[in-house]
């Protein structure tokens, strides 16, 4: 059902692939009556390209500087943001701004906090010139699908999922820096990245839906990084099969393959979703060139796919729903091993309990946010739960539209009635159970949502509280097929109704009377509202000229999500407070973690304030007295000592800044990494003045609790240096290397200053 091409391929006129072998040109040539464009010449050819270009302002298509059309944010990101911003001198908004409150939308945390950040967040798009959502009014992409995106446009989000390629909007998600640079009129620095197709050919069987697209691919190209960083753009034939509503659930899920960002070829099933939405000018016919040359091919059969399931712990740990119950000791005995590498073997995990009769039992099923909560996901759901009883065991189900206007038309077609007579909860818009703050199912419970992700914790249980429950990727209709079931899994395959596929009707009357809209005009006289867990960015240093690092923190599982090193959840309330949310940086991986970070950041702190950095850690002076036989000259005045972790592939997940920021907060020189799991992650550490050192895989040179020394690394960072020699400390100084990739000259200026926030302060 999925195939990757070993090279990249030609498309030729959007429905043949010639693959990019040796005889390739010769193929072109015979196609084409004699004449075919150059590798080179077709590769601009993709849609990606063309909108790359429209918002390039470097006028070199090698090394990007974007500026977006649009800016978005959630309750957990704007405040940071915005704070980071107004360090720097922000007087408006220069773009629209669009600040939606999903996340901690329940206000249900932390006392007066979460609301403390909404009105925070009302008060600066008065005073900025933005637009502001309400709580419960619209999880933060569904708000952008029907008010924002454009053909043709731009949109960068402080959210990973930002995702609107379906709707030919090239969206990104980023950590919170990179759209305070926007909104300082700066850019976004990238290499071009690589463009790879994606052929869909085929038409979806019935019971199949998006999610089931989704993990089939995800499945296919996670492990080997086939699309990391790139651009996935999808062609062919099958797309015109697929409704707007199918082509977003997929589209939202590109995320989890780790690219770049996704852009998809329109037609008029785009062109209505516009006049639907009372925004026809909006629409922009999109197709790649009659020759395009993508760096990679994944070829989707769209008509083999059939139901999926994400086992826990990753969107990629796939499989059929009928090869899992088909197979099913065999997989939960697989899933088992991979989850005590999730878990670091701290708590006891099993899926066999839940085998009754010889089929696989759940407590919970969920349908919701950006990816679950689309009209029509919840309308097919409907259909096949129709009559039927979730029964009145454990299992439960809570369907989420993803904004008002769904849940208003769902309530005016009759879904509503036709959900909650079965026993089922339909709940306002909220993106909760996606990162583990709604929903949280009873210990050693099991859920299958149509959600984004399943790492651990994100379903809200806590290891180091001996608390574990575990999460599965479906699509809404196999929800509602189990469900439907009393809580046995099945696919919804199995269903043999029809769907009624009613037609959506948008009404935005409640967005007309609820979101705040300023157009774009800023009212500097308005005063900001803070409340007391609102906190100001503390003091960072510039990079000395030498660094003393300790490793506080050694991670080898294959990949660490940006959850692991700062948990979702009820701690997401904090992220308006550096300080405060800090205290929880890596809790659930490493909860030694933090004690040992300030233990070393009293060096730091020392040298900041003039007085001796060995008697503030006295650990220190025989690490000292063995540099400085080596290198004397190394002492007052050109040291700078802190932490660093070494992680193999850290950053998977989530865009949140704060998987650096706190580090940072906590006196982080650096991560060591063989490699970056995105890049967001890497640019988020930039921002943060901190050092994103690679490492060959191997033996490490060091381990927990050692020494580094980095000598000369301000001057190596000013000179452009490939190479670093680095030194574990012990007896003697050990050589070895590390490496800090490309960085653009800004993000070299960024690392020295110490952060974004010095960088802006520059003048």
């Amino acid at each position: 059902m999925i195939q990757l091409y070993d090279t990249g391929a030609y498309l030729v006129n959007g429905t043949e692939i010639i693959p990019d072998t040796g005889d390739a040109q010769a193929a072109l040539k015979s196609k084409l009556g004699g004449q075919a464009p150059t590798k080179e010449e077709a590769a601009r050819n993709t849609i990606a390209y063309g909108i790359l270009k429209e918002h390039n302002t470097s006028g070199n298509m090698e090394k990007l500087t974007v500026k977006f059309d649009k800016l978005t944010s959630h309750d957990i990101t704007f405040v940071g943001i915005i704070q980071t911003a107004r360090a720097s001198g922000l007087e408006k908004f220069p773009v629209p701004y669009v600040l939606t409150n999903c996340h901690n939308s329940l206000c249900a945390v932390g006392g007066t906090i979460n609301e403390d950040d909404h009105m925070f967040g009302l008060t600066c798009a008065k005073k900025y010139g933005g637009v502001y959502v309400p709580p419960h009014q619209a999880v933060i992409h569904q708000f952008a699908r029907e008010m924002l995106a454009g053909g043709g446009k731009m949109i960068l989000g402080s959210d990973s999922h930002t995702r609107y390629g379906a709707l030919g909007t090239m969206a990104m998600g980023e950590g919170g820096p990179e759209l305070v640079k926007q909104l300082l009129g700066q850019t976004y620095d990238i290499t071009m990245p690589g463009v790879v197709g994606v052929y869909l050919t085929g038409e979806p069987i019935p019971g199949v839906g998006p999610q089931d697209v989704a993990l089939a691919i995800i499945g296919a190209v996670f492990a080997n990084g086939y699309v990391k960083n790139k651009v996935m753009e999808f062609v062919g034939p099958g797309v015109e099969k697929l409704s707007a509503d199918f082509r977003i659930g997929v589209d939202v899920m590109t995320t989890e393959t780790t690219c770049l960002s996704s852009i998809w070829k329109t037609d008029d099933a785009i062109r209505e979703f516009y006049e639907i939405h009372k925004r026809p000018e909006e629409y922009k016919e999109l197709a790649p060139g009659a020759v395009a040359y993508y760096d990679g091919m994944v070829y989707v059969d769209l008509g083999k796919i059939r139901p999926m399931i994400a086992m826990p712990f990753h969107p990629s740990n796939t499989y059929t729903i009928d090869e899992l119950n088909a197979n099913l000791m065999d997989i939960l005995d697989d899933v088992e091993k991979k989850a005590q590498v999730s878990l670091d073997g701290k708590v006891p995990f099993t899926l066999k309990d839940k085998v009754r009769d010889g089929r696989l039992y759940v407590e919970q099923g969920i349908i919701a946010g950006c990816a679950g909560g689309g009209f029509e996901n919840i309308c097919d759901a409907a259909d096949i739960l129709k009559g039927a009883s979730i029964g009145a065991d454990a299992f439960t189900l809570s369907v989420y539209p993803a904004s008002t206007p769904i849940y208003m038309e769902l309530a005016k077609n009759g879904t509503l009635a036709t959900l909650i007579e079965t026993g089922a909860i339909v709940k306002t818009a909220f993106c909760g159970p996606c990162f583990g703050a709604g929903d949280t199912p009873a210990n050693n419970a099991f859920s299958i949502r149509h959600s984004t992700r399943n790492f651990p914790n994100r379903e809200g249980s806590k290891i180091q509280n001996g608390q574990i429950s575990s999460v599965a990727l479906m699509d809404a209709r196999s929800i509602a097929a189990t469900a439907a079931n009393k809580g046995y899994l099945t696919a919804a395959t199995e269903y043999a109704g029809s769907y009624r596929k009613p037609q959506y009707h948008f009404d935005k009357t409640i967005y007309d009377n609820r979101v705040f809209d300023s157009k774009g005009v800023a009212d500097p006289n308005v005063e900001i509202q803070f409340g007391p867990n609102i906190k100001d960015w503390p003091q960072m240093s510039p990079l000395a000229e030498n660094l003393i690092l300790k490793v506080v923190s050694e991670i080898h599982d294959p990949v660490t999500t940006t959850d692991e090193l700062i948990p979702s959840g009820e701690t997401s309330s904090y992220r308006s407070n550096p300080l405060g949310l800090a205290e929880f940086t890596l809790s659930r991986k490493d909860p030694a973690y933090v004690g040992k970070a300030k233990e070393v950041q009293k060096a730091q702190k020392a040298i900041e304030a003039g007085t001796c950095p060995l008697e503030a850690l006295p650990e220190l002076k025989p690490v000292m007295e063995t540099i400085q036989a080596q290198y004397p000259e190394i002492g007052k005045g050109n040291i700078g000592v802190g932490s660093t972790i070494f992680a193999v592939k850290p950053g998977d997940g989530s865009a949140r800044e704060q998987a650096a920021s706190c580090q940072k907060v906590l006196g982080g020189w650096a991560n060591i990494a063989n490699e970056y799991a995105t890049k967001r992650y890497r640019s988020n550490l930039i921002n943060w003045g901190m050092l994103p050192f690679l490492i060959q895989e191997g033996e490490l040179p060091f381990a927990n609790g050692s020494y580094i020394l980095v000598p000369g690394i301000k001057s190596a960072v000013e000179n452009k240096v490939p190479e670093i020699t680095a030194y574990a400390v012990g007896e003697g100084l050990t050589p070895f290397t590390l490496t800090l990739g490309e960085l653009t000259d800004d993000e070299r200026e960024i690392i020295l200053k110490g952060c974004l926030i010095n960088y802006n302060r520059r003048g």
